[in-house]
């Protein structure tokens, strides 16, 4: 390993409703960025498949092989225009929505004990960021109960029993105008453009304070 500070950046492809999921180029665009602050940073990024298997198997495999100190989660909320930065994860899981394989969750739960898992102190930090951006972004303390919610929970889980991932985050964006004539008729509010820049600048944050979580460790 080199002796950068890695950083996973994940999002969804499609799933059924969403055809077009636009966490996939954002996550293009943001591990393409080119700043100097980021010139000691080694990007990793992923699309997730809509599965909730998918999300068991990928994650510990993408954990284990590019060992990230932080792990920035970005999912699509079609009915919210806002950005949402979660600050917990439910222990829910949808019984009435299958996922993108049709598969259905046996129960309600994700596991025995809490009724929530919080992300951290950190999440605060992340939306100050993104707001000053110019981004409408809000705190969020519900996730759902789909694969967005089902991902955060695995990834709390994830920085509380591994030595080398520090932070992890989930913000949920909204949908994205696909051409011009949507922007004109103001059927979105926010852009790509507009999610780049407030993504950059959490990630900026999330840099930082996973510099000085290394440090403290």
């Amino acid at each position: 390993m080199s002796g950068k500070l890695r950083v996973l950046v994940t999002g969804f492809g499609p799933f059924p409703g969403a055809p077009f999921n636009p966490t996939q180029p954002l996550v293009a665009r943001l591990t393409r960025l080119r700043r100097p602050a980021f010139d000691d940073i080694e990007f990793s990024s992923h699309i997730f498949p809509v599965t909730y298997k998918a999300v068991d198997r990928e994650l510990p495999g993408l954990l284990k092989q590019h060992r990230p100190q932080a792990l920035l989660m970005f999912g699509l909320a079609a009915r919210t225009a806002h950005m949402r930065v979660e600050t917990r994860a439910r222990n829910a899981v949808t019984m009435l929505w299958p996922d993108a394989a049709q598969s259905r969750s046996r129960k309600g739960s994700i596991a025995s004990g809490a009724d929530a898992a919080m992300f951290g102190p950190h999440t605060a930090k992340l939306l100050r960021a993104a707001r000053a951006t110019g981004i409408d972004a809000r705190a969020s303390r519900d996730a759902g109960a789909y694969l967005c919610n089902y991902l955060s929970w695995r990834a709390i889980e994830a920085v509380d029993g591994n030595d080398d991932l520090h932070l992890s985050a989930f913000v949920h964006i909204p949908l994205l105008p696909r051409d011009s004539a949507s922007m004109r008729k103001g059927n979105a509010r926010i852009t790509l453009e507009e999610l780049v820049d407030a993504g950059e600048a959490m990630l900026l944050e999330m840099v930082k304070l996973t510099r000085g979580a290394v440090r403290s460790a």
